[in-house]
């Protein structure tokens, strides 16, 4: 069928990713279309430029630290652009990352194939002024106890603020896969409370996929998806794909503001999208309404969602004020889902609002029908040029497949073996406002459908590749 018209004008000016099969189905070629995805130019939903003008830092190793480093580049000071003249797999040794530097771009698109994936690790980062772009996140259990110390989120933004998170693919994590969080209350007034936590951060094409539920966090239980702390504001979830956690796709806490657009969120265990002011956490502070404006996003059912789960639940104490408009929710057999319920007998209203309660103008926005081809055609990492598990993770949404798991062995052999590569990043291919390739190809840019086939599937195809 044909792509509408705000459908032409998002591939036009976003990306076609070639990751599955269902996007020849979702629309007609159109001649006008790049031929490899593009961040978008700089726009009014985007809250910052990162290290744009600044100097270029050329990543030539794979060690955890040391002279040519991710470290390295990350820890420099002044506006700079990290590129990548290596690829593989950066082994952090459960390490967490700190970026506390701002003015920083990380541009994972420029790596040579297989790109660039991160190993028992986690991010956090806690500075301002940053984007991350095209980069994999693994962090994983790595054989630690039950209830042991090892408890890192894949991503988190702490007391962080104008930073964007586009295109990264986060699995595997011990706590959240990809949050927003900081302290609930530095200051007197809610409005320093917001200015000293994380605000005006964009999360845009992420996987964020099979947090690791009894693994080795000390509290338990811990497969989530996305945390916004307390007052946090200006947190915007743009066209990502949550994939099996048990909750927190996202959960936003006390006071805090979200805006999401065109989000998939499938199989989730106890709780999609959940508000929850707790009491015992507020104790002797005024509550604030939190604001979640929520539209065109889709919430599928799979093996591991409870019957009858809604699309948002309201816990705590605390009011939520929410604006929905086209969202849509389903079991995994297709069968009309709820859109809200409740968790704790408590006092906590949802206040529905008939307008939005964040600014909509500069996004494109896809129809509910239509959010589904298109994420698992364009979200994670490096869609012209996946890694293995975020195409079984990708086939597996689309095919209805998979569950929560509690060790990443349970999907396969664990952490990526991935060969060293090398190529020279030549500064003036590249457009280094935007960072893409001048040519319109990034590298290791593949055609057609990216499956991941065993020999004997291969053989049936007549695929001898």
């Amino acid at each position: 069928m044909l792509c509408t018209k705000t459908e032409r004008r998002f591939w036009r000016t976003r990306m076609i990713g070639s990751a599955l099969m269902v996007l020849a189905a979702a629309c007609a070629p159109l001649p006008a279309m790049a031929a490899a995805p593009a961040r978008v130019a700089a726009s009014p939903v985007e809250p910052t430029k990162g290290g744009a003008g600044g100097r270029i830092i050329r990543v030539t190793s794979l060690a955890k630290n040391g002279p040519g480093s991710l470290r390295e580049a990350i820890d420099a000071k002044g506006p700079r652009i990290v590129v990548f003249e290596v690829g593989g797999v950066i082994d952090l040794g459960r390490d967490v990352l700190e970026i506390r530097e701002p003015f920083l771009t990380i541009a994972g698109q420029t790596a040579p194939s297989p790109g660039v994936t991160l190993i028992r690790a986690g991010i956090d980062l806690k500075t301002h002024d940053v984007i991350l772009s095209h980069m994999r996140v693994m962090t994983g259990a790595d054989g630690q106890p039950h209830f042991s110390q090892w408890e890192a989120d894949a991503f988190s933004t702490v007391a962080a603020h104008n930073v964007i998170v586009e295109h990264c693919s986060f699995l595997w994590a011990v706590d959240e896969n990809m949050s927003a969080s900081g302290p609930r209350f530095e200051g007197r007034t809610p409005a320093e409370w917001r200015a000293h936590t994380s605000h005006d951060i964009l999360f845009r094409d992420n996987l964020a996929a099979e947090g690791l539920a009894n693994a080795s966090h000390p509290k338990g239980e811990h497969s989530k998806g996305s945390l916004v702390h307390d007052n946090a504001t200006g947190i915007t979830f743009y066209r990502n794909i949550w994939a099996h956690n048990v909750e927190r796709a996202p959960l936003v806490k006390g006071g805090a503001q979200v805006r999401m657009i065109n989000n998939l969120i499938y199989d989730p265990g106890h709780r999609a999208v959940h508000y929850n002011l707790m009491s015992l956490e507020w104790a002797g502070h005024d509550y604030v309404t939190g604001q979640i404006t929520a539209v065109g996003n889709v919430m599928r059912g799979g093996n591991s969602t409870d019957p009858g789960l809604p699309f948002l639940m309201l816990g705590g104490d605390g009011d939520l004020a929410f604006h929905g408009r086209d969202n849509r929710a389903v079991d995994r057999f297709g069968n009309a889902l709820p859109m809200f319920g409740r968790y704790g007998e408590t006092k906590a209203r949802l206040v529905e609002a008939k307008e939005p309660l964040a600014s909509l103008d500069g996004f494109d926005i896809l129809p509910s029908g239509a959010v589904e081809a298109s994420l698992l055609a364009s979200a994670g990492a490096r869609p012209w040029d996946r890694a293995a598990d975020d195409i079984r993770v990708l086939f597996f949404v689309a095919e209805g497949r998979g569950e929560i798991i509690d060790d990443e062995h349970q999907v396969g052999a664990g952490y990526p073996k991935l060969a060293e590569t090398r190529a020279p990043f030549v500064a003036t291919d590249w457009n280094l406002t935007s960072m893409t390739p001048r040519s319109g190809r990034y590298p290791g840019q593949k055609g057609g459908a990216q499956e991941k086939l065993s020999d004997r599937d291969r053989a049936m195809r007549g695929d001898s590749k």
